[in-house]
C-alpha cells in the first residue's frame, strides 16, 4: 500500500513539476515579448523628433504545442512571440521648416537617394550604386553643390544637360555647383535699328543681310538673317534668308519712318501691322520690330534680340513639381534637374536601413518611378518636412503596459520557483 501511495506521489510530483516548467517557458516567452514591444515602443519614442521617421507597432502571437500535458488530440497554447510591424504608409504632419531646399511629400511616394562610399582625392563623394529611398526630404547643399539630406543621403533625379540644356532620363545625383552656367533664354523678338539708302537702285537686293543671334528654349543659338530688297522710293521687301516665302512689304512715309508692315508666310498667311515683321523660322518664330528703321543716306543696319545670355549663379531653389531651379543676379531661374518620386505595391514590405531609408524586397514589390502627384506618388511642399508619426502620449501609455506585464510575467517565474521548491520537498 505504501508503495503505491509512493507512486501516485511521484506521479502527482512529475506532472507538477512538467506543469510549473512549462509555466515557466510560458512566461520567459512572454517577458521576451514584452522586452520587443519595450524596444519598440523606446526606439518610437527616441525618433518622435526624427525627420521622415515611421512609427512601429508590436504585434503579438501565441504559439500552440503538443505536449505531456495535453490530452490526446488536444493542444495546449504554451508560449508567445513578439513582431515588429511597421507603418512606412502612415502620413506625417507636415510642416514648415527654416530650410528652403527642404521638401515634404504628402502621398505615397519616396525619394530616390544614394549614400557615399568614400571620397575621391579632390574630396568629392564617391557614391554607391545601392538604391535606397527615404521619407527624409531635409535636403541642403554640400560643398560640391549634391543635394544631401541629414542622414546623409544624396537625392537623385533627372539632371539637364549643360551642353543641350534637355532634361535626362536616368536618375542621378543631383548636383548643382556655383559655377553652373546661365543659359540663354529664349529669343522671342528681334529689333533691327538703322538706316536704308534711299538712293538703292529699284529692284536691288542689299549684299549684306541684316543678322541676329537668336536661342530657342534650351539656350542653343541659331543666325537669323534678314535680307532688304528696294521696291520703289517709299516700298521695300524684306525676307528670312532661310525661307524667302517668309517675306513682308515694308512702306515708309514721308518722314522716312514705317508706317506699315504686312507679313507673309510660307503657307501664304498674311498679316498688317505698324512696325512689326512676323518672322517664322528657326530657331522658332519671332517677332521682329522695325519701328527702329529709317530711309536715310546709307545701309546701315543692325538687329539685336532680346535673349538675356549672361547672369551670375546665386542659388537654387525648389518648385512643387519637383524642379530643382538654379537662380542667378539676373532675376532668372533655369531648371537643372527633375525629382521624381518612387512608390511601391506594398511599402510596408521595404527592408529598413539606418536613417530613415529603406530598400526594395520581394514583398514590397518593384519600385515604381513616378512624376510628382501622379500614380498617388504625391505632392511636394517645399520649405518644409514631414514629421516623425510617433504617437508619443500613445506611445508612453503602451510603456506603461509593456512595464505590467512585463512585472505580471517576472511574478509567474518566481511564484513557479517557490511551487517547485513545494513540489520537491513533497517527498523528502
Amino acid at each position: 500500500m505504501l508503495g503505491h501511495t509512493t507512486r501516485s506521489l511521484f506521479h502527482v510530483r512529475e506532472y507538477a513539476m512538467s506543469s510549473i516548467i512549462n509555466a515557466v517557458h510560458t512566461a520567459v516567452s512572454g517577458l521576451n515579448s514584452q522586452a520587443h514591444a519595450f524596444s519598440d515602443l523606446s526606439n518610437n519614442i527616441a525618433n518622435s523628433q526624427t525627420t521622415g521617421y515611421k512609427a512601429s507597432t508590436t504585434s503579438f502571437e501565441d504559439y500552440v504545442t503538443n505536449n505531456e500535458l495535453a490530452n490526446d488530440g488536444e493542444s495546449l497554447s504554451d508560449s508567445v512571440a513578439a513582431t515588429t510591424q511597421q507603418h512606412t504608409d502612415n502620413q506625417g504632419m507636415v510642416t514648415t521648416s527654416t530650410n528652403s531646399t527642404a521638401l515634404a511629400i504628402s502621398g505615397n511616394g519616396f525619394f530616390n537617394v544614394v549614400q557615399a562610399t568614400g571620397q575621391s582625392n579632390d574630396s568629392t563623394p564617391v557614391l554607391g550604386t545601392q538604391q535606397y529611398y527615404t521619407r527624409n526630404g531635409d535636403f541642403s547643399q554640400d560643398k560640391n553643390g549634391y543635394l544631401v539630406n541629414t542622414s546623409g543621403y544624396y537625392l537623385e533625379g533627372y539632371n539637364v544637360d549643360a551642353s543641350s540644356g534637355t532634361l535626362g532620363t536616368s536618375l542621378d545625383p543631383i548636383q548643382v555647383p556655383s559655377t553652373v552656367a546661365f543659359r540663354p533664354t529664349e529669343s522671342t523678338k528681334l529689333t533691327a535699328t538703322g538706316t536704308l539708302d534711299s538712293s538703292t537702285a529699284n529692284n536691288t537686293t542689299l549684299s549684306s543681310p541684316m543678322s541676329a543671334t537668336a536661342y530657342d528654349s534650351t539656350g542653343k543659338s541659331s543666325t537669323v538673317d534678314l535680307t532688304w530688297t528696294k521696291v520703289n522710293d517709299t516700298t521695300w521687301t524684306v525676307s528670312n534668308a532661310s525661307d524667302t516665302t517668309n517675306s513682308a512689304t515694308v512702306t515708309f512715309d514721308s518722314t522716312g519712318a514705317v508706317s506699315s508692315v504686312t507679313s507673309q508666310n510660307s503657307t501664304g498667311t498674311s498679316s498688317t501691322s505698324s512696325t512689326s515683321f512676323d518672322y517664322t523660322g528657326a530657331p522658332q518664330d519671332m517677332t521682329v520690330s522695325l519701328s527702329g528703321v529709317t530711309l536715310g543716306s546709307s545701309n546701315s543696319l543692325s538687329m539685336t534680340s532680346d535673349s538675356v545670355t549672361s547672369g551670375t549663379f546665386s542659388g537654387i531653389s525648389m518648385e512643387t513639381d519637383g524642379s530643382v531651379m538654379a537662380t542667378f543676379d539676373n532675376g532668372y531661374s533655369q531648371l537643372v534637374a527633375k525629382i521624381p518620386l518612387t512608390t511601391f505595391a506594398d511599402p510596408n514590405g521595404l527592408s529598413a536601413q539606418n536613417g530613415q531609408a529603406y530598400t526594395a524586397t520581394a514583398q514590397s514589390g518593384s519600385p515604381q518611378v513616378n512624376t510628382v502627384n501622379t500614380n498617388g506618388a504625391g505632392t511636394l511642399t517645399t520649405g518644409s518636412v514631414e514629421e516623425s508619426t510617433t504617437d508619443l502620449t500613445g506611445d508612453l501609455s503602451k510603456l506603461i503596459v509593456a512595464q505590467q506585464a512585463y512585472g505580471a510575467n517576472t511574478k509567474v517565474v518566481s511564484t513557479a520557483d517557490q511551487l517547485l521548491q513545494t513540489t520537491l520537498a513533497m517527498i523528502q
